[in-house]
């Protein structure tokens, strides 16, 4: 039935299952149960070992807890709504509902990524000018940053759920994730959409592709650093400060570019690509991001083996 969210007291949309696979979706939520756990339980332990790490007290690991926390955040605003539809059957989401998570989705996802161009900055500076890396990227410095960067997030993302609110809402309801994403809510309205599609692609781009090609600039600057150093074993040292970022940076955003594009051209993908794309970006940071700091940094690696074995005790 058509349904709008001026004409019904509480409108909803269809979370997409997993077509095709409904008799098994309870066994195939387990996999997703069992990366939402190791994505919280890797999360914690980073923001633990850092707090309780006093050599690890510094503007890159602050960086990392912030990193933390918008990964927690973003996996269990859309997780466990997923679950209890896959293991309980509760399909339906309402329309303020939806709209909450979408804009939780979007602007934890700006605020990620400005936190990773800071972190790219935070690089930058470390190696071009390590003389001056005390003095500019200070404790109060970071903590600016994060304001800065929730205040972005929120302030170019919160009008997309404004920009929905007064349209009307007719035929299917079902959407193409298990989550409530804005081009996908946005294609299920019966109105004209112009400019919701014009500002969340302004928004995209000035958000998520600026801060691309900014990481990108800066790691260009930090390689023609890097050459210009005399001997390969010093390059290769200095770069090594770098991979963990580097991976980070590919963990967000090739799923991010790979949701984009099942979203433009997938149209006649099965719909099962379309919500596999969706937990991959929504799970794969927040799982490799603790995983590669662990194992790429010493005093983190150390720490957390040191908990575990005094757990064990």
């Amino acid at each position: 039935m058509p349904f709008s969210n001026s004409s019904e007291l509480s409108p909803s949309f269809i979370l997409a299952g997993l077509p095709g696979l409904e008799a098994a979706q309870a066994w195939m939520a387990i996999p997703l149960c069992s990366a939402y756990v190791l994505a919280v339980a890797g999360n914690c332990a980073v923001l633990l070992v850092v707090r309780l790490e006093p050599s690890l007290h510094a503007p890159m690991y602050f960086f990392l807890c912030m990193l933390a926390a918008i990964d927690l955040a973003l996996a269990t605003a859309t997780v466990p709504r997923t679950l209890s539809f896959y293991w309980f059957g509760s399909r339906e989401i309402g329309f303020a509902a939806c709209l909450l998570q979408m804009f939780l989705i979007h602007t934890l996802s700006a605020v990620e990524s400005t936190v990773l161009l800071a972190m790219a900055v935070d690089r930058y500076v470390a190696i071009c000018h390590p003389l001056r890396h005390a003095a500019i990227l200070t404790n109060g410095a970071t903590a600016k940053i994060g304001l800065l960067a929730v205040a972005r997030g929120v302030l170019f993302f919160l009008p997309l759920p404004l920009l929905l609110l007064p349209l009307p809402f007719c035929g299917s309801r079902l959407l193409s994730h298990s989550f409530c994403l804005h081009q996908d809510v946005m294609n299920l309205a019966c109105a004209n959409t112009t400019p919701s599609v014009v500002y969340g692609l302004t928004a995209i781009l000035l958000v998520m592709g600026l801060d691309a090609v900014l990481i990108c600039l800066s790691y260009i600057l930090i390689l023609k650093a890097v050459l210009r150093l005399a001997a390969w074993r010093e390059r290769l040292k200095v770069f090594s400060t770098c991979i963990a970022h580097i991976c980070v940076v590919l963990a967000f955003y090739v799923p991010l570019i790979g949701l984009s594009v099942v979203h433009r051209f997938g149209k006649d993908l099965a719909p099962l690509v379309h919500v596999i794309m969706g937990n991959i970006y929504i799970l794969v940071p927040a799982v490799l991001n603790p995983i590669i700091y662990g194992v790429r940094t010493k005093q983190i690696h150390r720490r957390i083996l040191s908990l575990i074995h005094v757990t064990d005790r």
